[in-house]
């Protein structure tokens, strides 16, 4: 069974002219200048940006991203993905707060106080925010004002992120159960029980939904009947989240492979082993029909062919590297252990972008409105994009 030690546990304006006042507990800091209207690929509102968590965005960056703007929050700490709509950025750390933040300023709009931490990416949709925490509390916000309008109870801390079939919600808990929820209410419309923990988010592509388990098989669940399509031995454990395109599943296991899936056939069609010594892949991949990104805790992004399972390139970093990529046209953005915002070129594999930031990343880049946000342990969340001219 995989153990799961947190940070808490280790450690016991937008305007040309207008800066954003210091608050009592939060401040959010603009750098540089102002940025640039927003256009095009508004929203990153899943944990892997999409449904079936492929990591691709649908927006631009620049050549040479710049920080418009960051927020703090003292003695605070990120290990989670923010989530992006309608101009605001929705994000939980590791005290219990859940934040909204304003995309365009970096100033605060709202924030709320719960009792235990957020290892979960939210997840948003239709003006409410749905996320789990670390007690296994299951919630669903207002994303105007942050207030609650429900909740679920599992029985373990909840790392999985959320993700939507037609009106029900769905996450899974480290009492190894995928929890299927009403929207509306709460209500419970099934849950369907693996044999050990669920920590990656659940993968939907049609009625089809998709969880790598701690119980080492991929698991297809019919989400017409809330039952077992199928299952496929994957050999090892693993928390990272399938990326599913077309019949193929991929992602990475505890036991240093990446596996591609044909998931309609059954089988393992290839697997990937990481170079010299075997370390864990705790990154979820960013996928295409040609290539699959991912970062493993052996300090390398590999790139690898999706049609023979080899690697078209690799790139070492200075540390593991546990934050999920995410695709930007010709470009992978990710965070690393050492504290950097890196991008890398997808058809070399060669650094084209990086930022020295501080901290740790374990959280992975969102990335909409030709911006990019990601936020660190230090309790810092980063706003990369253009600047205006």
């Amino acid at each position: 069974m995989m153990k799961h030690i947190t940070r808490q546990m280790v450690l016991g304006p937008f305007g040309a002219l207008v800066a954003v006042a210091t608050m009592l507990t939060f401040a959010g800091e603009t750098v540089g200048q102002q940025p640039a209207k927003a256009a095009g690929g508004d929203s990153w509102r899943l944990f892997r940006g999409d449904p079936t968590a492929t990591g691709v965005a649908h927006t631009t960056l620049p050549d040479e991203p710049q920080l418009l703007w960051k927020y703090r929050v003292p003695k605070g700490a990120f290990e989670t993905t923010p989530a992006i709509d309608g101009g605001v950025v929705y994000i939980g750390d590791l005290d219990g707060h859940v934040l909204a933040i304003d995309l365009a300023t970096g100033a605060e709009k709202w924030k709320k106080k719960f009792d235990t931490g957020f290892m979960a990416a939210p997840a948003v949709r239709d003006e409410r925010i749905y996320l789990g925490d670390i007690d296994g509390v299951f919630r669903c916000l207002n994303a105007k004002d942050g207030s609650e309008l429900w909740k679920l109870e599992a029985e373990a801390e909840i790392d999985s992120s959320a993700n939507f079939y037609k009106d029900q919600v769905l996450f899974g808990s480290q009492d190894a159960t995928l929890y299927c929820l009403n929207i509306k209410d709460g209500s419970l419309a099934w849950k369907f029980q693996i044999e050990d923990q669920i920590r990656c988010s659940p993968t939907i592509i049609g009625d089809r939904c998709f969880v790598a388990g701690c119980d080492s098989k991929l698991h297809v669940i019919d989400l017409t009947a809330g039952a077992k399509a199928s299952d496929v031995a994957i050999d090892a454990p693993t928390g990272s989240t399938p990326a599913v395109v077309d019949s193929f599943a991929y992602f990475g296991t505890e036991g240093g492979e990446v596996l591609s899936v044909d998931w309609k056939g059954g089988s393992v069609v290839w697997r990937f082993v990481c170079q010299g010594r075997s370390m864990p892949f705790r990154s979820s991949p960013a996928a295409t029909e040609n290539l699959v990104v991912i970062g493993g805790r052996d300090k390398r992004l590999y790139g690898i062919n999706t049609a023979d399972g080899t690697a078209k390139w690799t790139f070492l970093a200075k540390h593991r590297i546990d934050s999920s990529p995410v695709l930007v046209g010709k470009r992978a953005f990710f965070g690393s252990a050492d504290g950097r915002v890196q991008a890398v070129d997808i058809t070399t594999g060669k650094s084209v972008w990086s930022y020295e930031a501080g901290g740790s990343f374990t959280g992975s880049p969102a990335v909409a409105s030709q911006r990019l946000v990601i936020a660190n342990d230090d309790g810092v969340i980063y706003c990369f994009g253009a600047p205006s001219s």
